[in-house]
């Protein structure tokens, strides 16, 4: 009887359930994207380097939409962006109205996951992109920030999978802490059934990875705009006891 290990062995990678192969795909597809915008940034203006860098964005493109394929046939939500309801109005893009310009305060972001290379990544771009940035690499971390500082944060950018405490569960715990808590959640995979759960909850989004630097952005101005909308009395009672 032959008793040695099979060819290779210690190089093999268990196998993994579908919705946590799925989630970890969008997440090296997300990694892989911003780190392609960043490169893209250090050789501006290189002749003949955007050809390049626009055949990896489309490469980028084309597995992300294959990925959701995947997603959706693990049982996860189909969608690549939902604002709660009673933000979803706001949200939209409106008209520019001419207005005296005015210093606003940088808005204050917590990014919470446990890829410390989505991390540096994202921080990055929020950055560059005018909010102040602090990260996270834990539902315990994340909660420790909060406690010290609850009035803080603008918005909290949350992942949904991370070991010990989900971002289901931090999720439940920041809103014990400041029930108007603006979470948007920012994950790989997620059940719809899940999904609705947390919206029902007070989540004010979901932007499902992976997203480019400029749509993340943009969905995050979009919510805070649309929260400060809500806050402002533009929206209905109810509203203003969530957000």
């Amino acid at each position: 009887m032959n008793n040695d290990p099979p060819e290779n062995a210690e190089n093999s990678v268990p196998a993994k359930p579908p919705a946590a192969a799925t989630s970890e795909l969008n997440n090296l597809l997300e990694i892989i994207s911003g780190t392609s915008a960043a490169l893209e940034n250090i050789w501006e203006g290189n002749a003949g380097s955007q050809k390049y860098f626009d055949m990896l964005y489309d490469s980028v493109d084309r597995a992300a939409k294959v990925t959701a394929q995947f997603v959706e046939h693990a049982g996860g939500s189909d969608k690549k962006v939902l604002f709660h309801p009673e933000l979803a109005s706001f949200a939209k893009p409106k008209k520019a109205v001419p207005s005296t310009p005015v210093v606003q305060k940088r808005r204050s972001l917590l990014i919470v996951d446990d890829e410390p290379m989505a991390l540096v990544l994202a921080k990055r771009v929020l950055t560059e992109a005018g909010f102040d940035v602090v990260t996270a690499q834990s539902g315990f971390e994340c909660l420790d920030l909060f406690r010290k500082r609850p009035h803080h944060f603008d918005l909290i950018l949350l992942d949904l999978t991370m070991p010990f405490m989900d971002g289901e569960e931090t999720f439940g715990r920041l809103r014990s802490i400041r029930p108007d808590v603006v979470v948007l959640l920012s994950t790989g995979f997620i059940a719809q059934e899940r999904l609705d759960r947390m919206v029902r909850a007070g989540m004010a989004g979901f932007l499902r990875k992976p997203h480019r630097p400029d749509e993340l952005v943009t969905n995050i101005q979009a919510v805070l705009e649309s929260v400060k909308m809500a806050r402002a009395g533009c929206a209905a009672g109810a509203l203003a006891s969530t957000f």
